[in-house]
Protein backbone atom coordinates (compact mmCIF):
# COMPACT_ATOMS: atom_id res chain seq x y z
CA UNK A 1 0.00 0.00 0.00
CA UNK A 2 1.49 3.42 -0.51
CA UNK A 3 1.68 6.38 1.94
CA UNK A 4 -0.88 8.30 0.38
CA UNK A 5 -2.93 5.31 1.37
CA UNK A 6 -2.18 4.69 4.27
CA UNK A 7 -2.71 8.14 4.71
CA UNK A 8 -6.30 7.78 3.63
CA UNK A 9 -6.63 4.95 6.00
CA UNK A 10 -5.29 6.80 9.12
CA UNK A 11 -7.79 9.54 8.68
CA UNK A 12 -10.72 7.34 8.21
CA UNK A 13 -9.85 5.25 11.25
CA UNK A 14 -9.67 8.81 13.37
CA UNK A 15 -12.97 9.86 11.92
CA UNK A 16 -15.01 6.42 12.85
CA UNK A 17 -13.50 6.67 16.47
CA UNK A 18 -15.72 7.79 19.22
CA UNK A 19 -14.01 9.08 22.29
CA UNK A 20 -15.62 7.16 25.37
CA UNK A 21 -15.97 9.43 29.13
CA UNK A 22 -16.54 7.72 32.48
CA UNK A 23 -20.39 7.41 33.20
CA UNK A 24 -19.92 8.77 37.01
CA UNK A 25 -18.10 12.10 35.16
CA UNK A 26 -21.77 13.21 34.25
CA UNK A 27 -23.21 15.88 36.65
CA UNK A 28 -25.98 14.62 38.63
CA UNK A 29 -29.13 16.74 39.22
CA UNK A 30 -29.10 18.55 42.23
CA UNK A 31 -31.32 17.70 45.52
CA UNK A 32 -35.01 18.61 45.47
CA UNK A 33 -34.98 21.82 48.27
CA UNK A 34 -37.42 21.49 50.46
CA UNK A 35 -39.07 24.35 52.88
CA UNK A 36 -40.01 24.01 56.67
CA UNK A 37 -41.85 26.79 58.60
CA UNK A 38 -41.28 26.57 62.36
CA UNK A 39 -38.25 25.41 64.28
CA UNK A 40 -39.67 22.59 66.95
CA UNK A 41 -39.01 19.65 68.13
CA UNK A 42 -41.22 18.55 64.82
CA UNK A 43 -39.81 20.63 62.57
CA UNK A 44 -36.23 19.52 63.36
CA UNK A 45 -37.12 15.69 63.25
CA UNK A 46 -38.91 16.08 59.89
CA UNK A 47 -36.03 17.77 58.42
CA UNK A 48 -33.53 15.65 59.73
CA UNK A 49 -35.40 12.44 58.24
CA UNK A 50 -35.64 14.73 54.86
CA UNK A 51 -32.08 15.43 54.61
CA UNK A 52 -31.42 11.51 55.21
CA UNK A 53 -33.79 10.86 52.83
CA UNK A 54 -31.51 12.62 50.43
CA UNK A 55 -33.68 16.09 50.35
CA UNK A 56 -32.12 19.88 50.90
CA UNK A 57 -33.89 22.00 53.88
CA UNK A 58 -34.15 25.08 54.66
CA UNK A 59 -35.57 26.50 57.66
CA UNK A 60 -37.82 29.33 57.66
CA UNK A 61 -37.72 31.63 61.28
CA UNK A 62 -38.28 35.08 62.76
CA UNK A 63 -34.49 34.87 64.15
CA UNK A 64 -32.66 33.13 61.71
CA UNK A 65 -29.39 33.50 62.90
CA UNK A 66 -30.78 32.75 67.09
CA UNK A 67 -33.13 29.67 66.15
CA UNK A 68 -31.30 26.97 68.41
CA UNK A 69 -29.32 23.75 67.03
CA UNK A 70 -31.02 22.67 63.32
CA UNK A 71 -29.97 19.52 61.53
CA UNK A 72 -26.16 19.62 59.93
CA UNK A 73 -26.93 20.69 56.35
CA UNK A 74 -29.71 22.66 56.80
CA UNK A 75 -30.18 26.24 56.17
CA UNK A 76 -32.25 28.86 57.83
CA UNK A 77 -33.34 32.08 56.91
CA UNK A 78 -35.98 34.36 57.25
CA UNK A 79 -39.93 33.64 56.55
CA UNK A 80 -40.28 35.47 53.31
CA UNK A 81 -36.52 34.60 51.56
CA UNK A 82 -37.16 30.70 52.44
CA UNK A 83 -40.51 30.17 51.45
CA UNK A 84 -39.97 31.95 48.13
CA UNK A 85 -36.43 29.11 47.33
CA UNK A 86 -38.84 26.31 47.42
CA UNK A 87 -41.89 24.86 45.88
CA UNK A 88 -42.98 22.29 48.66
CA UNK A 89 -43.56 24.31 52.65
CA UNK A 90 -44.35 22.05 55.43
CA UNK A 91 -46.12 24.29 57.99
CA UNK A 92 -44.49 23.12 61.58
CA UNK A 93 -45.95 25.60 63.74
CA UNK A 94 -49.15 25.90 65.81
CA UNK A 95 -52.28 27.73 64.48
CA UNK A 96 -52.60 30.47 66.53
CA UNK A 97 -49.04 31.54 64.51
CA UNK A 98 -50.90 31.17 61.47
CA UNK A 99 -51.17 35.44 60.80
CA UNK A 100 -48.54 36.36 59.34
CA UNK A 101 -48.62 33.63 56.57
CA UNK A 102 -51.23 35.99 55.54
CA UNK A 103 -48.25 38.35 54.76
CA UNK A 104 -46.34 35.86 52.87
CA UNK A 105 -49.44 35.20 50.40
CA UNK A 106 -47.46 36.30 47.08
CA UNK A 107 -44.62 34.38 47.64
CA UNK A 108 -46.65 31.38 48.85
CA UNK A 109 -48.78 31.34 45.00
CA UNK A 110 -48.71 28.04 43.55
CA UNK A 111 -46.76 26.54 46.07
CA UNK A 112 -47.59 22.89 47.70
CA UNK A 113 -48.41 24.28 51.48
CA UNK A 114 -48.12 21.09 53.91
CA UNK A 115 -50.16 21.93 56.93
CA UNK A 116 -48.73 19.06 59.97
CA UNK A 117 -50.63 20.90 63.09
CA UNK A 118 -52.48 19.80 65.65
CA UNK A 119 -55.12 20.44 67.90
CA UNK A 120 -55.36 20.03 72.22
CA UNK A 121 -58.89 18.96 72.08
CA UNK A 122 -61.93 18.38 69.12
CA UNK A 123 -63.76 21.05 68.31
CA UNK A 124 -61.46 23.73 69.60
CA UNK A 125 -62.13 25.73 66.30
CA UNK A 126 -65.15 25.89 63.93
CA UNK A 127 -62.91 24.94 61.20
CA UNK A 128 -59.86 22.43 60.49
CA UNK A 129 -56.62 24.01 60.81
CA UNK A 130 -55.91 23.17 56.90
CA UNK A 131 -58.78 24.44 56.02
CA UNK A 132 -58.29 27.99 58.04
CA UNK A 133 -54.62 28.11 56.18
CA UNK A 134 -56.38 27.72 52.60
CA UNK A 135 -58.44 30.62 53.57
CA UNK A 136 -55.54 32.57 54.75
CA UNK A 137 -53.34 31.79 51.59
CA UNK A 138 -56.36 31.20 49.04
CA UNK A 139 -53.41 30.73 46.15
CA UNK A 140 -51.55 27.49 47.63
CA UNK A 141 -52.47 24.08 47.26
CA UNK A 142 -52.64 23.24 51.01
CA UNK A 143 -52.55 19.28 51.90
CA UNK A 144 -53.00 18.06 55.28
CA UNK A 145 -50.07 15.19 55.82
CA UNK A 146 -47.97 13.95 58.30
CA UNK A 147 -49.96 14.81 61.79
CA UNK A 148 -50.43 11.50 62.69
CA UNK A 149 -46.78 11.10 62.92
CA UNK A 150 -44.39 12.30 66.03
CA UNK A 151 -41.44 13.58 66.62
CA UNK A 152 -40.05 9.96 66.82
CA UNK A 153 -41.51 8.40 64.17
CA UNK A 154 -39.70 11.11 62.04
CA UNK A 155 -36.90 11.16 63.50
CA UNK A 156 -36.18 7.29 63.48
CA UNK A 157 -38.03 6.28 60.56
CA UNK A 158 -40.55 4.28 59.80
CA UNK A 159 -41.34 1.53 62.58
CA UNK A 160 -43.77 -1.35 62.07
CA UNK A 161 -46.27 0.42 64.15
CA UNK A 162 -46.40 3.71 62.92
CA UNK A 163 -45.12 3.70 58.51
CA UNK A 164 -48.96 5.64 57.59
CA UNK A 165 -48.86 9.00 56.17
CA UNK A 166 -52.27 10.32 56.38
CA UNK A 167 -53.49 13.14 53.41
CA UNK A 168 -56.34 14.62 52.14
CA UNK A 169 -56.22 18.57 49.93
CA UNK A 170 -58.19 19.46 46.61
CA UNK A 171 -55.13 19.52 44.73
CA UNK A 172 -54.08 16.24 42.62
CA UNK A 173 -50.79 18.30 42.52
CA UNK A 174 -50.15 18.82 45.59
CA UNK A 175 -51.02 15.49 47.16
CA UNK A 176 -48.85 13.73 44.71
CA UNK A 177 -45.74 16.02 45.59
CA UNK A 178 -46.55 14.81 49.10
CA UNK A 179 -47.09 11.70 48.89
CA UNK A 180 -43.59 11.47 46.75
CA UNK A 181 -41.90 12.95 49.54
CA UNK A 182 -43.68 10.62 52.15
CA UNK A 183 -42.97 7.27 49.85
CA UNK A 184 -39.60 8.64 49.65
CA UNK A 185 -38.89 8.84 53.48
CA UNK A 186 -40.25 5.02 53.65
CA UNK A 187 -43.95 5.91 54.64
CA UNK A 188 -47.08 4.68 53.51
CA UNK A 189 -49.57 6.96 52.06
CA UNK A 190 -53.31 7.05 52.34
CA UNK A 191 -55.20 9.29 50.58
CA UNK A 192 -58.64 10.60 52.22
CA UNK A 193 -59.58 12.79 49.79
CA UNK A 194 -60.46 16.58 49.51
CA UNK A 195 -59.71 18.84 52.36
CA UNK A 196 -63.18 18.58 54.04
CA UNK A 197 -61.35 15.37 55.30
CA UNK A 198 -58.71 17.38 57.62
CA UNK A 199 -60.75 17.64 60.96
CA UNK A 200 -60.76 14.04 60.69
CA UNK A 201 -57.15 13.55 60.22
CA UNK A 202 -56.67 16.20 63.07
CA UNK A 203 -58.63 14.23 65.63
CA UNK A 204 -57.27 11.37 64.91
CA UNK A 205 -54.21 11.60 67.26
CA UNK A 206 -56.47 13.05 70.14
CA UNK A 207 -58.06 9.89 70.08
CA UNK A 208 -57.36 7.77 73.58
CA UNK A 209 -56.84 4.24 72.78
CA UNK A 210 -59.52 3.86 70.56
CA UNK A 211 -58.97 -0.09 69.62
CA UNK A 212 -58.75 -0.48 73.58
CA UNK A 213 -61.74 0.81 74.91
CA UNK A 214 -63.95 -2.28 75.02
CA UNK A 215 -61.46 -4.75 76.01
CA UNK A 216 -60.37 -2.72 78.93
CA UNK A 217 -64.20 -1.70 79.95
CA UNK A 218 -64.60 -5.71 79.50
CA UNK A 219 -61.63 -6.00 82.36
CA UNK A 220 -62.67 -3.70 84.18
CA UNK A 221 -66.47 -4.69 84.35
CA UNK A 222 -64.69 -8.79 84.93
CA UNK A 223 -62.09 -7.43 88.00
CA UNK A 224 -64.63 -5.24 89.54
CA UNK A 225 -67.66 -8.01 89.01
CA UNK A 226 -65.23 -11.13 90.66
CA UNK A 227 -63.82 -8.70 93.31
CA UNK A 228 -66.83 -7.81 95.16
CA UNK A 229 -68.31 -11.13 94.21
CA UNK A 230 -64.70 -13.07 95.73
CA UNK A 231 -64.78 -10.16 99.02
CA UNK A 232 -68.25 -10.89 99.90
CA UNK A 233 -67.83 -14.91 99.81
CA UNK A 234 -63.93 -14.89 101.27
CA UNK A 235 -63.88 -11.81 103.75
CA UNK A 236 -67.93 -10.90 104.35
CA UNK A 237 -69.13 -13.89 105.10
CA UNK A 238 -66.11 -15.39 107.23
CA UNK A 239 -66.34 -12.23 109.94
CA UNK A 240 -70.05 -12.95 109.50
CA UNK A 241 -70.27 -16.63 110.46
CA UNK A 242 -67.33 -17.17 111.97
CA UNK A 243 -66.19 -14.00 113.93
CA UNK A 244 -62.56 -13.66 111.90
CA UNK A 245 -60.98 -10.95 110.38
CA UNK A 246 -59.59 -11.92 106.95
CA UNK A 247 -59.77 -8.31 105.57
CA UNK A 248 -55.74 -9.10 104.76
CA UNK A 249 -56.17 -11.36 102.08
CA UNK A 250 -57.44 -9.06 99.64
CA UNK A 251 -54.37 -7.90 98.65
CA UNK A 252 -52.58 -10.86 97.87
CA UNK A 253 -55.10 -13.61 97.99
CA UNK A 254 -58.19 -12.60 96.59
CA UNK A 255 -56.17 -10.42 93.49
CA UNK A 256 -54.37 -13.32 92.95
CA UNK A 257 -57.64 -15.31 92.80
CA UNK A 258 -59.38 -12.47 90.61
CA UNK A 259 -56.81 -12.40 87.79
CA UNK A 260 -56.80 -16.34 86.54
CA UNK A 261 -60.69 -15.66 86.65
CA UNK A 262 -60.34 -12.83 83.71
CA UNK A 263 -57.43 -13.56 82.17
CA UNK A 264 -59.55 -17.21 81.41
CA UNK A 265 -62.20 -15.43 80.34
CA UNK A 266 -60.98 -12.96 78.27
CA UNK A 267 -58.56 -15.58 76.61
CA UNK A 268 -61.80 -17.22 75.57
CA UNK A 269 -64.07 -14.46 74.49
CA UNK A 270 -61.06 -13.89 71.36
CA UNK A 271 -61.97 -16.83 70.19
CA UNK A 272 -65.86 -16.90 70.91
CA UNK A 273 -66.77 -14.57 67.67
CA UNK A 274 -64.89 -16.88 65.40
CA UNK A 275 -66.67 -19.67 66.32
CA UNK A 276 -70.36 -17.67 66.42
CA UNK A 277 -68.98 -16.32 62.52
CA UNK A 278 -68.91 -20.46 62.15
CA UNK A 279 -72.02 -21.52 63.28
CA UNK A 280 -73.77 -17.90 61.21
CA UNK A 281 -72.23 -19.27 58.29
CA UNK A 282 -73.46 -22.66 58.68
CA UNK A 283 -77.24 -21.19 59.60
CA UNK A 284 -76.95 -18.96 56.48
CA UNK A 285 -75.17 -21.40 54.12
CA UNK A 286 -73.31 -18.37 52.64
CA UNK A 287 -69.98 -16.76 53.56
CA UNK A 288 -71.31 -13.42 51.29
CA UNK A 289 -73.75 -11.97 53.97
CA UNK A 290 -72.25 -9.37 56.14
CA UNK A 291 -72.27 -10.14 60.23
CA UNK A 292 -73.94 -8.39 62.72
CA UNK A 293 -72.19 -4.56 63.65
CA UNK A 294 -71.32 -6.02 67.27
CA UNK A 295 -69.60 -9.25 65.56
CA UNK A 296 -67.76 -7.11 63.13
CA UNK A 297 -66.30 -4.89 66.33
CA UNK A 298 -65.33 -8.11 68.52
CA UNK A 299 -63.72 -9.49 65.65
CA UNK A 300 -61.59 -6.62 65.33
CA UNK A 301 -60.69 -6.18 69.15
CA UNK A 302 -59.73 -9.56 69.83
CA UNK A 303 -55.84 -9.16 69.63
CA UNK A 304 -55.95 -6.43 72.60
CA UNK A 305 -58.61 -8.80 74.44
CA UNK A 306 -55.67 -11.10 74.03
CA UNK A 307 -53.22 -8.92 74.99
CA UNK A 308 -54.85 -7.47 78.00
CA UNK A 309 -55.55 -11.32 79.15
CA UNK A 310 -51.76 -12.09 79.01
CA UNK A 311 -51.40 -9.04 81.20
CA UNK A 312 -54.13 -10.60 83.86
CA UNK A 313 -51.92 -13.92 83.50
CA UNK A 314 -48.19 -12.26 84.10
CA UNK A 315 -50.44 -10.94 87.19
CA UNK A 316 -51.32 -14.47 88.15
CA UNK A 317 -47.91 -15.68 87.63
CA UNK A 318 -46.23 -13.23 89.61
CA UNK A 319 -48.63 -12.93 92.83
CA UNK A 320 -48.37 -16.92 92.74
CA UNK A 321 -44.35 -16.47 93.12
CA UNK A 322 -44.45 -14.47 95.92
CA UNK A 323 -47.13 -17.11 97.65
CA UNK A 324 -44.31 -18.99 99.74
CA UNK A 325 -42.66 -15.61 101.51
CA UNK A 326 -45.94 -14.25 102.72
CA UNK A 327 -46.68 -13.84 106.63
CA UNK A 328 -49.63 -16.16 106.45
CA UNK A 329 -48.38 -18.77 104.76
CA UNK A 330 -45.27 -19.31 106.76
CA UNK A 331 -47.30 -18.33 109.81
CA UNK A 332 -49.80 -21.44 108.98
CA UNK A 333 -46.77 -24.06 107.68
CA UNK A 334 -44.84 -23.66 110.90
CA UNK A 335 -48.12 -23.62 112.97
CA UNK A 336 -48.75 -26.98 111.04
CA UNK A 337 -45.22 -27.96 111.24
CA UNK A 338 -45.12 -27.28 115.72
CA UNK A 339 -48.99 -28.79 116.00
CA UNK A 340 -47.98 -32.39 114.30
CA UNK A 341 -44.29 -32.56 116.48
CA UNK A 342 -46.75 -31.86 119.55
CA UNK A 343 -49.18 -34.53 119.25
CA UNK A 344 -46.30 -36.93 117.86
CA UNK A 345 -48.45 -37.30 114.01
CA UNK A 346 -47.07 -37.51 110.67
CA UNK A 347 -49.05 -36.79 107.03
CA UNK A 348 -49.50 -40.04 105.22
CA UNK A 349 -47.97 -39.17 101.56
CA UNK A 350 -50.86 -38.69 99.32
CA UNK A 351 -50.01 -40.03 95.36
CA UNK A 352 -53.29 -38.87 94.22
CA UNK A 353 -52.80 -34.84 96.25
CA UNK A 354 -48.99 -35.63 94.11
CA UNK A 355 -50.64 -36.58 91.12
CA UNK A 356 -53.09 -33.17 90.93
CA UNK A 357 -50.68 -31.07 91.99
CA UNK A 358 -48.17 -31.20 88.89
CA UNK A 359 -50.26 -31.73 86.62
CA UNK A 360 -52.10 -28.47 88.31
CA UNK A 361 -49.04 -26.90 87.82
CA UNK A 362 -47.40 -28.11 84.53
CA UNK A 363 -50.85 -27.39 82.81
CA UNK A 364 -50.56 -23.71 84.16
CA UNK A 365 -46.95 -23.79 82.95
CA UNK A 366 -47.99 -25.05 79.33
CA UNK A 367 -50.46 -22.74 79.37
CA UNK A 368 -48.77 -19.72 80.11
CA UNK A 369 -46.36 -20.99 77.97
CA UNK A 370 -48.06 -20.81 74.77
CA UNK A 371 -50.17 -17.33 76.26
CA UNK A 372 -46.90 -16.30 75.68
CA UNK A 373 -46.61 -17.16 72.45
CA UNK A 374 -49.11 -15.71 71.13
CA UNK A 375 -48.61 -12.61 72.57
CA UNK A 376 -45.10 -12.35 70.78
CA UNK A 377 -46.16 -13.46 67.67
CA UNK A 378 -49.36 -11.11 68.08
CA UNK A 379 -46.47 -7.94 67.53
CA UNK A 380 -46.02 -6.94 64.20
CA UNK A 381 -42.38 -6.97 63.88
CA UNK A 382 -42.91 -10.54 64.91
CA UNK A 383 -46.33 -11.13 62.30
CA UNK A 384 -44.91 -9.46 59.55
CA UNK A 385 -42.27 -12.10 59.61
CA UNK A 386 -44.26 -14.82 59.21
CA UNK A 387 -46.95 -16.15 56.11
CA UNK A 388 -50.79 -16.42 56.53
CA UNK A 389 -50.58 -19.62 57.06
CA UNK A 390 -47.73 -19.80 59.99
CA UNK A 391 -49.81 -16.44 61.92
CA UNK A 392 -52.96 -18.87 61.49
CA UNK A 393 -51.66 -22.08 62.84
CA UNK A 394 -50.05 -20.11 65.68
CA UNK A 395 -52.78 -17.84 66.62
CA UNK A 396 -56.03 -20.50 65.85
CA UNK A 397 -54.60 -23.97 66.38
CA UNK A 398 -51.98 -23.08 69.01
CA UNK A 399 -54.60 -20.57 70.32
CA UNK A 400 -57.45 -22.66 70.90
CA UNK A 401 -54.74 -25.26 72.73
CA UNK A 402 -54.10 -22.42 75.41
CA UNK A 403 -57.63 -22.15 76.12
CA UNK A 404 -57.49 -26.13 76.95
CA UNK A 405 -54.79 -25.86 78.92
CA UNK A 406 -56.10 -22.84 80.70
CA UNK A 407 -58.86 -24.55 81.27
CA UNK A 408 -57.67 -27.75 82.01
CA UNK A 409 -55.83 -25.96 84.92
CA UNK A 410 -58.38 -24.66 86.44
CA UNK A 411 -60.56 -27.88 86.49
CA UNK A 412 -57.40 -29.86 88.41
CA UNK A 413 -57.56 -26.22 90.72
CA UNK A 414 -61.18 -27.14 91.52
CA UNK A 415 -61.06 -31.23 91.50
CA UNK A 416 -63.67 -32.29 93.39
CA UNK A 417 -64.53 -28.67 95.31
CA UNK A 418 -67.59 -28.16 93.68
CA UNK A 419 -69.06 -31.65 95.22
CA UNK A 420 -68.53 -30.02 98.91
CA UNK A 421 -71.31 -28.31 100.29
CA UNK A 422 -69.12 -25.59 102.21
CA UNK A 423 -67.97 -24.64 99.44
CA UNK A 424 -71.45 -23.14 98.51
CA UNK A 425 -71.52 -20.17 101.06
CA UNK A 426 -74.42 -18.29 101.15
CA UNK A 427 -75.34 -20.47 98.26
CA UNK A 428 -73.30 -19.15 95.63
CA UNK A 429 -71.01 -21.13 93.73
CA UNK A 430 -66.93 -20.98 93.75
CA UNK A 431 -65.83 -18.02 91.20
CA UNK A 432 -63.23 -20.44 89.79
CA UNK A 433 -66.54 -22.31 88.22
CA UNK A 434 -68.40 -19.05 86.92
CA UNK A 435 -64.80 -18.78 85.03
CA UNK A 436 -64.89 -22.13 83.74
CA UNK A 437 -68.39 -21.32 81.99
CA UNK A 438 -67.52 -19.42 78.58
CA UNK A 439 -64.32 -21.66 78.45
CA UNK A 440 -65.91 -24.78 78.45
CA UNK A 441 -68.73 -23.67 75.87
CA UNK A 442 -66.09 -22.66 73.78
CA UNK A 443 -64.23 -26.21 73.79
CA UNK A 444 -67.47 -27.74 73.37
CA UNK A 445 -68.98 -25.29 70.51
CA UNK A 446 -65.15 -25.85 69.06
CA UNK A 447 -65.10 -29.73 68.91
CA UNK A 448 -68.30 -29.68 67.40
CA UNK A 449 -67.08 -27.71 64.54
CA UNK A 450 -64.60 -30.22 64.06
CA UNK A 451 -66.96 -33.25 63.22
CA UNK A 452 -65.90 -34.43 59.63
CA UNK A 453 -69.60 -33.34 58.50
CA UNK A 454 -69.49 -29.96 59.79
CA UNK A 455 -66.00 -29.10 59.32
CA UNK A 456 -66.56 -30.45 55.34
CA UNK A 457 -69.69 -27.74 55.17
CA UNK A 458 -68.11 -25.08 56.61
CA UNK A 459 -64.85 -25.24 54.56
CA UNK A 460 -67.46 -25.66 50.80
CA UNK A 461 -68.85 -22.18 52.73
CA UNK A 462 -65.88 -20.34 53.24
CA UNK A 463 -64.64 -21.59 49.49
CA UNK A 464 -67.38 -19.81 48.08
CA UNK A 465 -70.08 -22.75 47.85
CA UNK A 466 -73.98 -21.34 48.80
CA UNK A 467 -76.50 -23.41 49.63
CA UNK A 468 -80.03 -22.23 47.27
CA UNK A 469 -83.28 -21.67 49.10
CA UNK A 470 -85.50 -24.17 47.34
CA UNK A 471 -88.12 -21.99 46.94
CA UNK A 472 -85.46 -19.20 45.43
CA UNK A 473 -84.01 -22.23 42.99
CA UNK A 474 -87.88 -22.86 41.58
CA UNK A 475 -89.11 -19.73 41.32
CA UNK A 476 -85.66 -18.73 39.43
CA UNK A 477 -86.62 -22.04 36.97
CA UNK A 478 -90.04 -20.67 36.13
CA UNK A 479 -88.71 -17.11 35.45
CA UNK A 480 -85.95 -18.76 33.25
Amino acid sequence: MSADGQGNASKEVKTESVSLHPLGTAAAPEPELLCILGTGDLGRSLGLRLLQSGYRVVYGSRRPHSCGPLPQGAQAKGHEEAAQSAAVVFICIHREHYDFLEKLAPQLRNKVLVDVSNNLKKNLYPEANAEYLQRLVPGAHVVKAFNTLSAWALQNGPSDANRQVYLCGNSDEGKQAVAEVATKLGFTVLDRGSLSAARELEDFPLQLFPEWRLPLRVAVGLTASFFFYVLIREVVYTYIDQGKDMSFRIMVSLANRVFPIVSLIMLSLCYVPGVIAALLQLYRGTKYRRFPDWLDRWMLCRKQLGLVALGFAFLHVIYTLIIPIRYYVRFRLSASTISQIKENRTSVFDTTMAWRADSYYSMGVLGFGLFLLLGITSLPSVSNALSWREFSFVQSKLGYLTVFFCTFHTYLYGWDKFLQSYAYKWHTPPAYLLSLVVPSVLIVLKLLLLLPCVDRSLTRIRQGWERRDPEDASARALLT
